[in-house]
């Protein structure tokens, strides 16, 4: 912490942290009071499971979901800033909730009715020591907004005449916090030992998402959120994140810089101001990637109030009381889950549901094998930019119900967070589809990334059933270099690594000989029909130029049969098409090709060069005499046949 941050939290004391062994303590002792906000939660919740539960006797629980849905919803909102809260949680949840469910409490907004203004000023002045006419020379005398936690206005600085808003923080609501959580943890291990259907403890989801509430209420971290988030994320140009003014910030106020915007929900007006609501939401994709796979520190309240569109046409990210981390781990096994998935390995996707905390590995994936291969085998029918990120995150919240899945809270953040992106987009453009916009960020990280665990992936998606796929690397190149932050420099080590890397100590490098097998095609399809120096003019010339000498030397080729010279020829224009394009996109210059030349100088390169020479030679010999007996055996029977050579000398010429 800084000194002016020392001094804002010692302000005022910090709420205290979330506790349910204090909250048990203290409320076992206040049984009326308990008695009192029971009696209230029942008689607002307790139509409503009486209803669910009169659907599910009679039959109709899925027919009359939407309908319960929306009850359960109004009644959330009537109970309060907590019940709101876990509305909110729950919308995360297709391990919890029924899709219907999910979809009415994701519009759940935590809009609530404002309190006191002469309650707001005097804790204002109470945190900050001063009066308020000492420290804002101007301020709205009623919110601007209202939220479940606080309420904000609009003020301006003595001084500096600086525009901010002031986040007021409610009354004694850490008390009201306190025992609604004491009350729902309560049931939820009520739920956890009588509904054996829950494949998810209730309990422990109780406790995580009300300590993340409980530190929603110190707003000194949420300023030092803010500032974490924008060293993070605020490099990019398109991004908005206000700055703090710790000096009248204290543990229930924070003021931050005032972002003049429009909420990415009022579309109406995004369009009448000329904004571009896709290319809004396009940047929100970005910055969440790299929230959610990249650095793993990402905003985990990512509802339409919380983005604004400023009228530069840039995306302000507001309320950092919310925060979470995906753990490392988990940003390398959801990359390689989205690899398996591109492979359609099945098997290995189940198994990436151990790395990503799903499932205990005591659980065995066997069943779930043919029930994601069932769902997916029909959504991989359409392409990446055709497919509907809710609808997958539907289908495979379907799959998940069924199975002994425990969903990590950060993954639930991570879909709803890509989900309301997309949701705003479908408004604006009901063909817009978030993974088509994502599958840039991927392609540019498997590209460009040289952690081990990257590298791993991005092998293991070009090579399927010993075979190079050609195809991957052009998509790959392709979709990478739509990607902002793309540099086709950086594309050549990974390649080099892939190519010449050193050998990891005490293991065997299964995909070496493939590579060299694929090395030996490829110099096969530079050479076939030309000479090098024909090739030297055109757009291979920095591939034949990294060529040994001895390769360099060998003369044009032809191959007898047709099938396997236009099966080389195939191959030929497919490197020349990945070499143009490296050559010709964003960051590429003749200094990028350095690194693969230097490592061709090494000695961990000369085997690899040796063999490929020797492959190379072995073929070209082979096909040789292949083509001389084939001439002496038709000279013989009076020639004429196809393949056959006019003499002896243009077949070893060839």
């Amino acid at each position: 912490m800084t000194e002016e941050q020392r001094k804002a939290l010692a302000r005022s004391e910090p709420p205290k942290e979330y506790s349910p062994q204090r909250a048990a303590a203290k409320y076992g002792k206040r049984p009326g009071e308990v008695a009192v906000r029971v009696a209230q939660i029942g008689t607002s919740l307790g139509g409503f499971i009486l209803d669910v539960l009169i659907d599910n006797q009679r039959g109709e629980f899925e027919k009359n979901a939407p309908k319960r849905a929306d009850q359960l919803r109004r009644k959330l909102t009537e109970l309060g800033p907590a019940f709101v809260k876990v509305g909110q949680a729950l919308s995360t949840r297709p391990d919890l909730l029924p899709a219907q469910y999910l979809d009415e409490l994701t519009s759940l907004q935590d809009a609530l009715p404002t309190f006191s203004d002469a309650d707001a000023f005097e804790t204002v002045e109470r945190e900050l020591g001063r009066p308020l006419d000492a420290m804002f020379a101007t301020i709205t005398p009623s919110p601007i907004a209202a939220a479940s936690l606080g309420q904000v206005y609009r003020a301006t600085l003595i001084g500096s005449g600086k525009e901010v808003a002031l986040k007021v923080q409610r009354p004694n609501i850490p008390k009201g916090l306190e025992l609604d959580f004491h009350l729902i943890r309560v049931g939820a291990a009520f739920a956890d030992r009588f509904v054996d259907s829950l494949n998810t403890s209730i309990v422990d989801l109780v406790d995580e998402f009300a300590a993340r509430v409980f530190q929603e209420l110190n707003y000194v971290q949420e300023g030092l959120n803010a500032e974490r988030f924008a060293r993070l994320y605020g490099d990019r140009p398109d991004v908005v994140v206000p700055g703090i003014e710790w000096e009248y910030t204290s543990p229930r106020v924070i003021t931050m810089d005032w972002v003049q915007g429009t909420k990415l929900s009022e579309q109406d007006s995004l369009r009448a101001q000329g904004l571009d609501v896709l290319q809004l939401v396009d940047t929100g994709i970005q910055c969440s990637l790299r929230q959610l796979l990249e650095f793993g520190y990402f905003h985990a309240d990512p509802h339409p109030g919380n983005l604004l569109a400023t009228p530069e046409g840039k995306l302000a990210f507001l309320d950092f009381g919310m925060m979470s981390e995906t753990p490392e781990t988990a940003r390398y096994a959801i990359i390689n889950h989205v690899v398996h998935l591109v492979n359609r390995d099945y098997q290995a996707m189940a198994q990436d549901y151990y790395a990503l905390e799903f499932l205990d590995e005591s659980v065995d994936v066997a069943p779930i094998v043919p029930a994601l291969a069932d769902f997916f085998d029909d959504v991989l029918e359409a392409s990446v930019d055709q497919l509907n990120f809710k609808t997958i995150t539907d289908g495979l919240g379907g799959v998940l119900y069924q199975y002994p899945f425990n969903v990590p809270g950060y993954y639930a953040l991570i879909l709803r967070s890509l989900t309301v992106l997309e949701g705003l987009a479908l408004t604006t453009d009901p063909k817009f589809k978030v993974l088509g916009k994502a599958y840039p960020y991927m392609a540019r990280r498997l590209l460009t990334d040289p952690r081990p665990q990257l590298r791993d992936a991005f092998a293991e998606l070009l090579f399927k059933d010993g075979q190079f796929r050609w195809n991957r690397l052009e998509n790959l190149l392709r979709e990478g270099a739509k990607s902002d932050d793309y540099d086709a420099k950086a594309v050549i080590p990974p390649l080099v690594e892939l190519i010449v890397g050193e050998d990891k100590p005490g293991e065997v490098n299964t995909l070496r000989p493939l590579v060299v097998a694929e090395a030996v095609k490829v110099v096969e399809a530079l050479l076939l029909g030309q000479t090098v120096e024909t090739a030297r003019s055109e757009q291979l010339a920095p591939l034949v130029a990294l060529l040994p000498e001895q390769l360099k030397r060998l003369p044009p080729m032809r191959v007898g049969s047709d099938t396997e010279e236009e099966e080389l020829m195939a191959l030929r224009a497919q490197v020349l098409r990945v070499s143009e394009m490296l050559s010709s996109s964003k960051g590429f210059d003749p200094s990028a090709m350095e690194p693969l030349a230097q490592a061709l100088q090494q000695p961990a390169a000369r085997s690899f060069i040796e063999a490929v020479i020797t492959g190379v030679g072995t073929r070209v010999t082979a096909r040789l005499i292949k083509e001389l007996l084939g001439d002496s055996s038709s000279a013989s029977n009076g020639g004429g046949g196809k393949g056959a050579a006019p003499n002896p000398t243009a077949a070893a010429a060839r």
